[in-house]
């Protein structure tokens, strides 16, 4: 049987998950192709909601790492993949969103914005780091 641990665990993640997918692969993109929507408005939103998921994120994040070390069904798998996708989600608030907020910062001021930065890609690489290890992680911990 699950503990209490165990089981809000495996709710974090999926729930982590699920607010990843959405936000990152539906409502990013999509955003963009609203009407009305010009690049700056969307950056703006943007800068909003990603600042407001990887605030979450790292809450999720916290709360994964207290109740695996509370818990006793962290085995290596567990650790490996909660580790990868922490490491994916400070790469992203560390190394990435700082150049994509200095960019988003310039674009807001009447900067050009006709070509798009690189730097999103970067982005984008992680969060398709971070979906699979939560996804493994999800899966781990429901087997143990």
């Amino acid at each position: 049987m699950m503990s209490g641990a165990q089981a809000l665990a495996v709710a974090v993640t999926f729930v982590w998950l699920g607010m990843v997918c959405a936000i990152s692969f539906i409502e990013a993109p999509l955003k963009f192709r609203a009407p009305g929507i010009t690049i700056p408005l969307g950056l703006g939103i943007g800068r909003l909601v990603f600042r407001a998921l990887n605030s979450v994120e790292t809450v999720w994040a916290v709360v994964l790492i207290i109740t695996l070390a509370v818990g006793s069904f962290a085995d290596t798998g567990i650790v490996v993949a909660l580790a990868v996708a922490v490491a994916a989600l400070a790469a992203q608030i560390i190394g990435v969103r700082p150049v994509l907020t200095k960019r988003s910062d310039a674009i807001l001021a009447g900067g050009d914005h006709s070509h798009r930065s690189k730097i999103h890609f970067v982005y984008v690489g992680l969060e398709l780091v971070k979906v699979p290890a939560l996804i493994a992680l999800g899966i781990l911990m429901l087997q143990a």
